[in-house]
């Protein structure tokens, strides 16, 4: 209770108060200045900016603000009309036929084109994010041309995506936009013999690396561009990074990144690409690891869930396949437990017990000690694969998943389908592709050091060959491969999103057969560890997008797990 000296009291107890006290608390996290009070004294007071008017609003309503601003008024309504933007015409020289919900993702990107807003374009994979891009880039030149002085002021569109992807957007466009002029930059300026000027001066669309915009920054900053898009955004996650640094600096009317999955490890991935975006939603890294990273990691806050959704929802847009794409083929999913050899088995015991004793050594400090502990779990992890991996010397015990592998394929292939294989290690994939030559099993061959990658590609996607052998940094992102109905994951890893981006590629729109992911797990070793390991992160998007919980980055407490 609180009495006052008038003699009235107030009852604290009321829910106005606890929902008052939150949301003081939540704005610890929004930018503040250094002012001088009226008595002489610096204190610090709240900036809010447009990108902050759902905190004002509820602030509005608990009867804190009494006034407002007629622009404040129009940034809250702004945002609220984020939620359902008008109706936007498809444009002429549109070749594709837009489901609902890429009709609604058009609408909503064309509203925070015309307003000058970033967002993040977070559909589930396999949906279609590209076309729906180049359809807001088709829309944004058609209405361009209808403006006075049309000519002078032609829009400029920079995508920026991984090296594997740059010439999948120029297939794309020339697919569904084959107005749209587009160049892709796939050289230093040295080889090509051009600047980045002059390069887009009768270009519409810029497609070009995240390496190479980083490497030549200075001259993609000398172009007035209209839209950056990043795709697989998931690539600047790293706010320390000069990739991230250049892209955040970079000047553009609006910013989208478009990705599936916008968490990895962290709730700092999605703050990094909120601060490309949207930047003044949460300008200071600290402060919003502080008030919403730690505490809803740690399980400490799970109210600040739907907090956190509430906050970015205007600003985020993310249909998953299930909700949209009920027509597609269902996705079984099983665990395959592979038996080490007695030999293989003797030699994994052997080097765990030595792993063991070295890892909780180091783990008590992380940071300093994080690059020899990761060395040290890859050693296992690749040992639960195949002991010739660690030394040529036990080459003659052999692998048990690849026995398994040949086996299955050999039915599978048999049966007249055809099957995607991934693996992290290249080294481990090379093997598995000899064994197949053995077995007679034609394959293509896809990783970082392919040179020619779109023939490898080309091989599987034309039938050539039943199986494509894919390392996941390589093949992870950006490609279409619905020919494929059947997926071998050949070694697990802890973060779910990883694994399927991969799955992913031959499970989404254009597939007709139902899709089924065999996932190898060696019993007894650190693969079992990690499978648990991955059951707790699995909620990773849920805690932001849906309910459920955060798992974070690979903590203390996980390494000791693994070995538990």
């Amino acid at each position: 209770m609180l009495f006052l000296d008038s003699g009235t009291w107030i009852d604290l107890r009321r829910t106005e108060f606890e929902r008052l006290r939150a949301l003081i608390t939540e704005a610890q996290g929004l930018d503040s200045e250094a002012v001088t009070g009226p008595d002489g004294e610096l204190e610090q007071r709240l900036r809010i900016n447009r990108f902050q008017t759902s905190w004002w609003d509820e602030l509005s309503v608990l009867g804190e603000v009494t006034s407002q601003s007629a622009r404040w008024q129009q940034n809250v309504a702004q945002l609220a009309e984020l939620g359902a933007p008008e109706p936007t015409e498809l444009p002429t020289g549109l070749q594709a036929t837009l489901r609902e919900y890429q009709h609604e993702g058009l609408n909503w990107l064309a509203f925070l084109q015309r307003s000058g807003l970033g967002g993040v374009l977070a559909d589930d994979m396999g949906l279609g994010k590209t076309v729906q891009v180049l359809a807001l880039f088709l829309h944004v030149l058609e209405n361009s041309q209808r403006q006075p002085g049309a000519a002078a002021t032609r829009p400029r569109f920079l995508v920026i995506a991984p090296t594997s992807v740059v010439r999948n957007w120029q297939h794309e466009a020339a697919r569904f936009a084959p107005d749209l002029r587009v160049v892709c930059i796939r050289e230093t300026a040295a080889k090509r013999g051009s600047t980045i000027v002059d390069e887009s001066a009768d270009a519409d669309v810029i497609v070009t690396s995240y390496t190479l915009f980083r490497l030549e920054f200075d001259q993609y900053d000398q172009v007035e561009w209209t839209t950056l898009v990043l795709d697989e955004a998931q690539m600047v996650k790293n706010h320390r990074s000069k990739a991230y640094q250049c892209v955040r600096r970079l000047n553009a009317e609006t910013k989208i990144a478009i990705t599936g999955t916008p968490l990895e490890n962290s709730l700092m991935d999605l703050w990094s690409l909120l601060s490309i975006t949207a930047p003044g939603l949460y300008p200071d890294p600290k402060r919003f690891a502080a008030v919403y990273q730690r505490p809803i990691e740690s399980g400490k806050a799970p109210e600040l869930r739907a907090t956190l959704r509430r906050r970015i929802a205007p600003l985020m847009r993310r249909r998953t396949k299930s909700e949209v794409l009920t027509e597609l083929p269902p996705k079984t999913e099983l665990e395959v437990e592979i038996e080490l050899s007695s030999k293989h088995a003797k030699i994994y015991d052997t080097q765990l017990q030595q792993q063991r004793r070295k890892i909780l050594g180091l783990v008590g400090d992380l940071q300093k000690n994080r690059f020899e502990i990761f060395q040290s779990l890859t050693l296992l992890r690749q040992l639960s694969l195949d002991p010739g991996l660690i030394d040529e010397a036990h080459d003659a015990v052999g692998s048990a998943k690849l026995d398994r592998l040949v086996e299955d394929l050999e039915q599978v292939t048999a049966e007249g389908h055809r099957a995607l294989v991934f693996s992290q290690f290249t080294r481990f994939l090379g093997r598995a592709r000899s064994r197949l030559d053995e077995a007679g099993i034609a394959s293509a061959y896809l990783d970082g050091a392919t040179r020619k990658r779109d023939e490898a590609i080309e091989s599987f996607k034309n039938g050539d060959v039943p199986v494509f052998l894919i390392s996941l940094k390589a093949g992870g992102f950006g490609l279409n491969l619905t020919e494929a109905d059947y997926c071998f994951v050949l070694d697990p890893w802890w973060n779910p999103a990883t694994e399927a981006q991969a799955v992913d590629r031959t499970h989404r729109i254009g597939q007709t057969n139902p899709v089924m992911v065999y996932r190898y797990v060696s019993s007894n070793t650190i693969e079992s560890k990690v499978m648990e390991l991955k059951a707790r992160k699995a909620a990773l998007f849920s805690s932001v997008m849906d309910d459920g919980a955060l798992a974070g980055a690979l903590s203390e407490d996980d390494i000791r797990a693994l070995f538990e």
